[in-house]
């Protein structure tokens, strides 16, 4: 049995041309269903859905033998014991910095005062503050970010950003681009071994229909 983790959403959405590719096709709706893990019509291939953020986690122990998420995920859970074979080239967004319409970020960072700033990737936004030299009081916020910088609660936030619709409709303006996202293929490193050539039919399905040139 091959089990495959994603999470609801565009990811789940975008990944199933590919699984197509496979020949594998999901054969409930995720968003009608209440099971969490979901038949496809090649029964030695089941999908697990699971919150994107424990993709790499139920992957890297074994819980599914690949499956699919942000490179934001990774970054923060990081790599250890997973195989990265491809990015996927969907699910694409970025991340980047946001403040109120009215915060004055330029100056606050040329100044180099301490910037209070509320996010989930704590990693991402460390990294990116420390090569800018400004000294930041990280936050950790699971949900709804857009209310930080209202309340008060923090300068700045870290967050995915995919149109700016939200962020406009919250008076927030998006002030710097850290990275681009989208999202890659992880396979548990034992399984690979063990499973290697049903796991390698399906990376190169994957692989096939990735556009060229990305």
């Amino acid at each position: 049995m091959i089990t495959l983790a994603l999470s609801k959403g565009r990811i789940f959405d975008e990944a199933l041309p590919m699984l197509a590719a496979a020949g594998i096709e999901v054969l409930e709706d995720p968003e009608k269903s209440r099971k969490l893990i979901l038949p496809t019509n090649d029964p030695a291939v089941r999908v697990v859905l699971v919150r994107a953020s424990d993709v790499p986690t139920y992957v890297q122990y074994g819980g599914a033998d690949l499956g699919v998420t942000g490179k934001d995920t990774l970054i923060e859970h990081g790599a250890h014991g997973l195989y990265q074979p491809l990015d996927l080239q969907i699910a694409k967004c970025r991340v980047s910095v946001a403040v109120r319409a009215d915060f004055d970020y330029a100056h606050a960072v040329k100044q180099g005062s301490r910037l209070k700033v509320a996010t989930k990737y704590t990693s991402i936004a460390r990294d990116f503050f420390a090569t800018k030299g400004v000294h930041v009081d990280m936050i950790k916020l699971y949900g709804s970010m857009e209310l930080a910088p209202l309340t008060g609660l923090a300068d700045a936030i870290v967050d995915l950003v995919s149109t700016g619709n939200t962020l406009k409709a919250n008076h927030l303006v998006e002030v710097e681009r850290i990275m681009d996202i989208s999202s890659h293929l992880v396979v548990n490193q034992a399984a690979l071994k063990l499973k290697q050539v049903p796991l390698r039919r399906i990376i190169d399905a994957f692989a096939s229909v990735i556009p060229s040139g990305q």
